[in-house]
């Protein structure tokens, strides 16, 4: 398996530190607001990874946290007349449900800045103590420029990071540059007593000390959007590096942005919102296709059609996995399933040949509707053996499954339902046409669909 490590701007055969384990860690969102629809991207695209990872025969532990003390939350707090606790208790909860929609698994561990106060106070004292980091005022900075690898992420030296970076103005610090791991309080904010007084931590250190907490002083893979490579990732580098003196992370995986009709997703051109409001509109799982639809290095766009398109694609996947389903209700064996069932083993090993080559959601998928073709061809031709629809069935499931997709059931009919189809059986064979077809339009009606197939009825939902 290659990925394509942003820390040496090439593909690298993936080898991780402890044979058939993998640490990851990725970054989670801030919990102030339901998350957006560029959120979704990373979180689909790195629980993608995981679930490969898992079928490949490793053992990962995959951390990702909240961030539950932050400026946002305190402002959102104080509109609200709340408490940060609960703004962030509220998203976290909304967080998985909008998760669980888009088929997201749980990580290993949700670690939340909050819980981890003491470890991160220790780690600031290390770098404190290594002479990387002071504090003035109650605040304290760390000091980018006594990290000589600084830059080595972003692969831009200190000046030119300097440059073109949106720096505060603070007198107080040594240099334009340096960034706070501590923050004194102020007045109305939440607040931990530390050596340096009473405070709350940075942004960029939370993740530092948890990957460090949960993982260990060097990670296997750390991953999130593009975005997040200056300055979040290069400082997490930066103090993780200066406190242990061990590389950080081995693996830096990022995913490009996500754009809506063709322009960069932003609150001022008001095409800026959650997956929440996404969900209204499409299905969940349509949106999880969608992004998986691309490969995650390349910019994908955002817009009515292609959601519609994936729609219409996932419909496609879906009808295969009826159709199976459906015809295995009456087969039966015959001996000569093995061959047939041999000829799908290709379009498996497309399947993992594509997603060995740096997680190319899009070949994989291509891969996955050429099995489906292999499938309807063989049925076309009259291959109803039992032994090769369930192989077939497996197989599809087994590859969708890594992708996180197809992963519904139809719900048993409601006794209704399944009372109007039988009487809609007997006033055919009774050739009472006339009510059959006021049936099928109440069904219709109804949201239910029926195709008279030489095997009988076949339903779904529409």
């Amino acid at each position: 398996m290659k990925l394509y490590n942003t820390l040496t701007r090439k593909k690298e055969e993936f080898v991780p530190l402890r044979e058939n384990k993998v640490t990851m860690y990725s970054c989670g969102p801030t919990v102030y607001n339901y998350f957006h629809i560029g959120n979704a991207r990373p979180f689909i695209i790195f629980d993608t990874l995981r679930r490969f990872l898992r079928y490949r025969g490793y053992d990962v532990t995959f951390v990702q946290n909240f961030t539950d003390i932050d400026d946002k939350l305190i402002n959102k707090a104080r509109e609200e007349g709340t408490t940060v606790p609960e703004i962030a208790e509220r998203y976290i909860r909304e967080y998985f449900v909008d998760a669980e929609g888009l088929g997201i698994e749980k990580a290993d561990i949700h670690p939340r800045a909050t819980e981890n106060i003491p470890e991160i106070i220790e780690f600031i004292k290390i770098l404190i103590d290594k002479g990387y980091a002071y504090e003035v005022d109650g605040d304290v900075y760390f000091s980018p420029r006594k990290f000589e690898e600084y830059g080595k992420l972003s692969h831009y030296n200190i000046e030119e990071l300097e440059a073109g970076a949106r720096i505060g103005v603070d007198e107080r610090k040594k240099d334009a540059m340096d960034f706070a791991l501590w923050k004194a309080q102020k007045p109305g904010e939440p607040a931990w007593d530390s050596p340096w007084g009473p405070g709350r931590p940075g942004w960029h250190i939370e993740c530092s000390v948890m990957a460090n907490k949960y993982l260990g002083d060097t990670i296997d893979i750390h991953s999130g959007g593009v975005d997040l490579i200056f300055p979040h990732h290069e400082n997490e580098i930066a103090q993780s590096e200066a406190a242990t003196g061990k590389p950080f992370a081995r693996y830096w995986l990022h995913n490009a942005f996500l754009n809506i009709d063709n322009q960069k997703m932003s609150k001022s051109l008001g095409n800026f919102f959650t997956v929440r409001e996404a969900a209204q509109h499409y299905d969940y799982e349509v949106i999880r296709f969608f992004m998986l639809s691309a490969h995650y290095r390349s910019p994908i766009n955002y817009s009515a059609e292609q959601l519609e398109q994936a729609g219409n694609a996932l419909e496609r996947l879906y009808e295969c996995k009826r159709n199976l389903e459906f015809l295995l209700k009456s087969a039966e064996n015959s001996a000569d399933s093995a061959e047939n069932l041999d000829k799908l083993t290709v379009y498996k090993n497309k399947f993992i040949e594509a997603m060995d080559d740096d997680l190319n959601t899009a070949d994989a998928i291509s891969a996955i509707f050429e099995l489906v073709r292999e499938i309807n061809v063989q049925i076309a031709n009259g291959n109803k053996d039992k032994s090769f629809l369930e192989g077939a069935l497996s197989l599809f499931n087994e590859l969708t499954g890594v992708l996180g997709i197809v992963r519904k059931s139809e719900d048993t009919l409601e006794a209704e339902v399944e009372k109007l189809i039988e009487e809609r059986q007997q006033a055919r064979k009774a050739k009472n046409y006339k009510l059959a077809d006021e049936i099928r339009d109440k069904l219709k009606e109804m949201g239910i669909e029926l195709q008279d197939t030489p095997n009988g009825v076949k339903w779904k939902k529409i």
